[in-house]
């Protein structure tokens, strides 16, 4: 059975940082390619950053120099450290697995970041 369970979500003050993380079980972890992805109220799922099996990653324009995706292939986790938060940050994160070879893709339940004085 597959899991991916995300902590460290919560609320933050603007300017503040978190740190996410996403545990996987049940998939061979160092060969999938890993991402967070996030969801505000009204709006699409987006993606925030992803990291490849060989650690490559990639950011959406809004996060990048403020956020940094990492991977633990020894702790099968994802990370997403987030600094220098805003209000527009508030979101649902949920963090995806992928295989294309195997045509395979996995989600977290999410956690919740909320940005506010």
């Amino acid at each position: 059975q597959v899991q991916l369970v995300e902590s460290g979500g919560g609320l933050v003050q603007p300017g503040g940082s978190l740190r996410l993380s996403c545990a996987a079980s049940g998939i061979t972890f160092r060969i999938y390619d890993m991402a967070w992805y996030r969801q505000a109220p009204g709006k699409q799922r987006e993606l925030v950053a992803g990291i490849s099996s060989l650690s490559d990653t990639n950011y959406a324009a809004s996060v990048k120099g403020r956020f940094a995706i990492s991977r633990d292939n020894a702790k099968n986790t994802v990370y997403l450290q987030m600094n220098s938060l805003n209000p527009e940050d508030t979101a649902v994160y949920y963090c995806n697995a992928r295989s294309l070879p195997m045509g395979l893709a996995f989600w977290g339940q999410g956690t919740q970041v909320t940005v506010s004085s």
